[in-house]
C-alpha cells in the first residue's frame, strides 16, 4: 500500500454551511473499495491554542465553562483560537491572560495535534507555560469562566477519574506529568 496515496476520489463538493470560525463541506466521493458515497468536513478558520500553566510550586490553572456543543460544564486548560497565519506563541499568550489574568515570561510548545481527524481538520498547539505573574483576567462576551487553581497533581487524578475530558486538556497534563516524571522538567 502506498501511504502518499489518497485512497479517495472527489466527485464533487458543496459548501453546506460557512461562518466566521467553521466551514462545513460535503463531499461526493469514491471510497477506498470503489463504492460511491458522502463525506462531511469541518474546516476550522483558527488554530485551537492551549495553554498549561505551571508555577513554582508546581500549581496549574483550570478554566470551568458550559460547552454549549456538548450540552454539558467541562474543566480545561485555558484555550482559545489563533487566526491562521498569526504567531501562535502570541495567541497563547492573549488566551492566557483572557482566561485565568495570568502572563508566562517562558511558553515551551508541548503538543500538535489534529483534534478530531475523521471529520475535521482542526489543528491544535499546546504550549507550558512558566514564570508567572498574576494580573486581572480578560474573558471575551462569550465567555462565563469560573478559574481554579489547585496542585498539578490533582488536574493529574481529574484526568485519570474522567473529570477532565477536553482532548487538548487530557493530552497537555498527561503530556507534562510525564515530562516532570522523568525529571525533563525543573
Amino acid at each position: 500500500m502506498d501511504v502518499d496515496k489518497n485512497p479517495w476520489k472527489i466527485l464533487g463538493r458543496k459548501e453546506v454551511y460557512d461562518n466566521p470560525w467553521i466551514k462545513l463541506t460535503e463531499y461526493a466521493v469514491l471510497n477506498p473499495a470503489g463504492n460511491q458515497g458522502i463525506y462531511g468536513k469541518v474546516s476550522f478558520k483558527n488554530t485551537a491554542i492551549g495553554i498549561l500553566p505551571l508555577d513554582e510550586q508546581g500549581n496549574t490553572w483550570l478554566v470551568g465553562q458550559y460547552r454549549f456543543p456538548l450540552g454539558q460544564w467541562s474543566w480545561e486548560i485555558p484555550e482559545g483560537g489563533g487566526m491562521l497565519g498569526t504567531d501562535p506563541v502570541e495567541a497563547a499568550r492573549r488566551e492566557l491572560l483572557e482566561e485565568t489574568g495570568l502572563k508566562a515570561r517562558n511558553m515551551q510548545e508541548l503538543l500538535r495535534m489534529h483534534l478530531s481527524n475523521s471529520v475535521s481538520d482542526e489543528f491544535s498547539i499546546t504550549y507550558l507555560a512558566t514564570g508567572l505573574t498574576q494580573h486581572a483576567p480578560e474573558p471575551e462576551e462569550t465567555e462565563q469562566l469560573i478559574i481554579k487553581e489547585l496542585p498539578f497533581e490533582e488536574a493529574v487524578e481529574q484526568v485519570m477519574s474522567g473529570i477532565i475530558t477536553d482532548s487538548m486538556s487530557v493530552a497537555a497534563i498527561l503530556k507534562v506529568k510525564l515530562l516532570l516524571d522523568k525529571g525533563m522538567l525543573p
